[in-house]
């Protein structure tokens, strides 16, 4: 599926010289492939794999130990 052969790609240009005439159909053309372009250029700029790698992941983070400091006693004890 998704698959356009010769006879379906016939059969739509013959359905397009009907509705837009042969003197309409090379600037409709141009339009379709003008909008192609586009939609892959917006395309190419949205790119999932940025946002991924905006994010860190879950293995990328690291704990850091902090040494909390009793001013009255001096001793330190350690959260993590």
């Amino acid at each position: 599926m998704g698959d356009i052969g010769f006879p379906e790609l016939m059969i739509i240009l013959v359905i397009a010289l009907v509705l837009f005439g042969g003197g309409k159909l090379p600037e409709v053309g141009r339009s379709l492939g003008s909008a192609i372009r586009e939609f892959k250029n917006a395309m190419r700029d949205v790119d999932p794999t940025k946002e991924a790698k905006a994010q860190p992941k879950a293995a990328d983070v690291k704990v850091v130990e902090a040494k909390v400091v009793d001013k009255d006693s001096g001793s330190t004890d350690q959260h993590a």
